[in-house]
């Protein structure tokens, strides 16, 4: 039985045998399907960042919010420290509907789809002369490393002749203890030398120390205990249709999920085992190769999804599409007649095209400026919606420029049309924005 915590939750695949309690009617789930109809109850801990805490601060608070946008209900949170009892005490007794982290193989509950995949990772100084990107690594010989205990990397490490552990309680009450947290505080202090914890902590507690800390996700080990765990919803045994609509919104708001999982730095892998490589925001514009994976945010923007898209928009928002004209085909004479297919968007939205390339020509510069100075009527505190596709640099770029150009509340939606769809929204055709009259000479 897979307990669903790595770190009194999600440190640890912690076998424990806990017996079914009584499930008295209270939840607010239609008792036929199981999909809540008027509100959200969701079980988490208090203080247990980066996945929840009672401020709403966690990236699984954020994502039990989207699921709440999509059911158009109210989300409640019930709050239970993660130890030994909480599944019994919360899901078990209709406390709530949904429990947000769980690994795949959590006996206690029945697993939705999994929604993202994640892995441990160490953790050192990087000034500590430490230069691991493996436990094999000479460079971890005779260091002290920190690592909770009766986790999987415990046993992994001795194999490779690591036995200068500081090991760090397993079973803890979190509304006063935090060991994982604890064992990366303790690196940057340099009262140990490295620390191997779960990733999604590793990565979020590492960028608030005060000294730079290199994260490694590891990578799992032939023969040994895995260190990649697939993470997946909770929900009670006798609700498939219930399970059937959180695996058909994974499916449609994945790109939503990975949005927030990435600003929370969480290593993310791959389905091959591969680490997804987290990409860099770069001091300038992107110049060459618009089609890759972008950043998670943009510095001076705020990134959204489309849940918040269709709220700005409502609220007034412009909505600025940046995709490029398709290319003339290739092997076409200079005779024949080319019509480019009808470019579908987001309901409202004005294309403003080929306006996002790093160094975009002196006439393409004035189309945006012009364009978005006539849109927004002079005001430059009226919020922009920029976007184009997933993976797509030129609305990067373009919402980098509204920035530099003094726009105040510019918004970066990088999912653009085709997370707009997949929320379950139409396209319609748009034109493009006209462009300027040019001035005519006194």
């Amino acid at each position: 039985m897979i307990r669903r915590s790595l770190t009194s939750r999600h440190i640890l695949l912690l076998a424990v045998a806990l017996h079914a309690a009584a499930m008295p009617v209270g939840s607010s789930a239609n008792a036929a399907e199981g999909i809540p109809t008027d509100v959200l109850r969701v079980c988490a801990d208090a203080n247990l960042l980066p996945f929840s805490n009672n401020r709403g601060e966690g990236f699984e608070n954020r994502i039990a919010q989207l699921i709440a946008d999509d059911l158009k209900v109210k989300l409640v949170f019930t709050w239970w420290p993660q130890t030994i009892g909480f599944v019994r005490n919360t899901l078990r007794t209709r406390q709530c509907d949904l429990v947000m982290g769980t690994a795949v193989g959590e006996e206690l509950m029945q697993n939705t789809n999994p929604y993202y995949r994640s892995t441990y990772a160490l953790i050192y100084r990087k000034d500590s002369g430490i230069t691991a990107k493996t436990l094999a690594d000479p460079s971890l010989q005779g260091a002290r490393i920190g690592v909770v205990a009766r986790t999987p990397p415990s046993a992994v490490m001795l194999r490779h002749g690591l036995t200068n552990l500081e090991p760090y309680q397993l079973d803890i009450d979190t509304r006063a203890h935090h060991p994982a947290q604890q064992a990366v505080e303790d690196v940057a202090a340099a009262h140990t030398d490295a620390a191997i914890v779960w990733g999604p902590i590793a990565s979020y507690f590492a960028t608030r120390q005060r000294v730079p800390l290199t994260v490694v996700p590891l990578m799992d080990e032939p023969g040994t205990s895995p260190f990649q765990y697939m993470i997946s919803m909770g929900i009670r045994p006798d609700e498939p249709d219930w399970r059937h609509w959180l695996n058909e919104f994974i499916v449609r708001r994945q790109g939503d999920i990975d949005r927030i999982l990435t600003e929370y730095h969480v290593p993310l892998v791959n389905a091959d085992g591969s680490i997804r490589v987290e990409v860099a925001e770069p001091d300038g514009y992107r110049m060459a190769d618009y089609r890759a994976p972008t950043p998670p945010g943009l510095r001076g923007a705020e990134t959204v999804g489309p849940t918040e898209v269709e709220q700005l928009a409502k609220a007034g928002a412009i909505l600025i599409d940046v995709l490029p004209t398709p290319p003339k085909p290739e092997g076409l004479t200079a005779e024949s007649r080319w019509v480019p297919p009808p470019h579908r968007s987001l309901p409202g939205a004005h294309w403003l095209p080929n306006v996002g390339y790093g160094a975009p020509s002196a006439e393409q510069e004035d189309y945006f400026r012009a364009g978005l100075e006539t849109l927004t009527a002079g005001d430059r505190n009226r919020p922009l919606v920029v976007f184009c596709q997933p993976d797509c640099w030129m609305s990067w770029n373009a919402a980098k420029r509204a920035v530099a150009l003094g726009y105040q509340a510019v918004k970066w939606y990088p999912a653009g049309t085709d997370g707009w769809k997949a929320a379950g929204h139409d396209l319609v055709t748009v034109e493009p924005v006209p462009r300027p009259e040019p001035k005519m000479a006194n």
